[in-house]
């Protein structure tokens, strides 16, 4: 298993005419409320997002706003009634908690800030960087935009093990850029119980459409977190199914839910909500089930710079922004303002946590005797991966088209 999540916030300068040992996150709210705003805007397509790599980046453009900048991030991301400044330490404590590279497991959390070289920043908001986030500082020019690119971009690549290619463009900058900062998340895990590669075969994947595509099934029957839930109404389509896998060290979850067969996700994604999140992982009881789950490997380069002015965050990505903290004064009777808020995420699930081997063949959908419960996730279906000792939610997202395996391919050595 494999996940990667990098959030670049790249400032510009405008016109100026206008704490526990291990911490509890706080922003899963903020987090269901960033799905539910790319389901919007995705239709009918995979989502993957890291909101732990959103939350980082907000809290290091937090540090350097004031003013209405300033309460507009701690109103969306859940800080309210947080005292000042006390959110970044629990961002600290997180990255201190998450952050580990053991053999069961490794996250990695990585912070960068280019300053365009030239421009004086505030010394303190320098430091308080450094001091809650570990961050890079590193100096470019920005005004030569292929250099710039090319030197961001290898930044990426060294902390994501080359797994993000191209994040932003010479087009992405020009000489009013004055800042980009950079987060990167990493996960690698292996599961728990790991799916045998021979008992991988190509299997029929039902999209919400009706439509089929071929694609690989992983199969086993062992020991998980299982329930079944209902919300009481028809809002969700009845009963669905939820499962959490462990990952080596069992720190690490991927939780799936899973609506009925003849239900679309789309009936179910409306009741997600964080309390739910929290009443899933409390409530799935250990059992024996059976599992069916696609290979799938998803990435996806979303443009959040609408999704968060529509969660109330506007202010930072206009010439009104309040972003003072951050330089020690106005560069040349301009302010600075965010232009541009990109992620980008890679999440790829197999066997073993690691690319495998698989058999041909089709799994017979005909069973002479089901004894245990059964998850079969041959349609599409909602997933969280989340450290379930802090609550983190990693990444979230949904598979709507597995990877597709072509009739003629050539996977299988054939």
């Amino acid at each position: 298993m494999l996940l990667l999540g990098l959030l670049p916030l790249m400032l510009l300068r405008g016109c100026g005419c206008q704490a526990a040992d291990v911490p509890e996150d706080v922003t899963a709210e903020f987090s269901v409320r960033l799905y539910h705003q790319l389901q919007i805007t995705e239709g009918e397509e995979n989502i993957i997002f890291s909101p732990l790599s959103v939350a980082l980046a907000l809290g290091m453009v937090e540090l350097g706003a004031r003013g209405s900048s300033l309460e507009e991030i701690r109103q969306a991301v859940g800080y309210s009634n947080f005292r000042e400044d006390e959110e970044f330490s629990l961002l600290s404590n997180l990255t201190q908690a998450l952050s580990t590279d053991e053999e069961q497991y490794v996250v990695r959390l990585a912070n960068s800030l280019f300053l365009q070289t030239g421009v004086h920043f505030n010394e303190d908001f320098l430091q308080l960087m450094k001091k809650y986030f570990k961050v890079e500082v590193e100096t470019v020019d920005f005004s030569q935009s292929a250099a710039a690119a090319e030197r961001i971009n290898s930044w990426v690549l060294n902390h994501t093990e080359s797994k993000i290619h191209n994040l932003v463009s010479a087009d992405d900058f020009s000489s009013s850029t004055m800042i980009m900062l950079v987060n990167a998340v990493y996960f690698r895990g292996s599961w728990k119980n790991q799916f045998r590669p021979e008992n991988t075969r190509t299997f029929s994947f039902t999209k919400d459409n009706g439509s089929e595509v071929q694609t690989l099934m992983m199969y086993q029957q062992g020991d998980f977190y299982y329930g079944e839930f209902s919300d009481g109404t028809t809002e969700a389509g009845g009963v669905y199914q939820v499962l959490e896998m462990l990952y080596e060290g069992e720190d690490m979850s991927m939780m799936i839910v899973l609506p009925r067969q003849e239900v679309p996700l789309a009936s179910l994604e409306p009741i997600i909500k964080a309390q739910l999140l929290e009443e899933w992982a409390n409530n799935v009881k250990r059992q024996k089930v059976e599992v069916y789950l696609p290979r799938f490997k998803v990435e996806q380069k979303i443009d959040l710079r609408d999704t968060l002015q529509q969660l109330g965050i506007k202010s930072i990505f206009t010439k009104d922004a309040d972003l003072s903290a951050m330089t020690a004064e106005m560069i040349d009777g301009q302010n600075l303002f965010i232009g541009k808020a990109v992620q980008k995420a890679y999440l790829e699930v197999t066997e073993e946590g690691a690319e495998g081997a698989a058999g041909s063949g089709m799994i017979a959908l005909t069973r002479m005797l089901v004894l245990y419960p059964q998850v079969m996730a041959d349609h599409p279906f909602f997933f969280v991966i989340r450290n379930r000792k802090t609550g983190s939610i990693l990444f979230m997202g949904r598979v709507m088209n597995p990877e597709v395996i072509e009739p003629f391919d050539n996977y299988f050595g054939m």
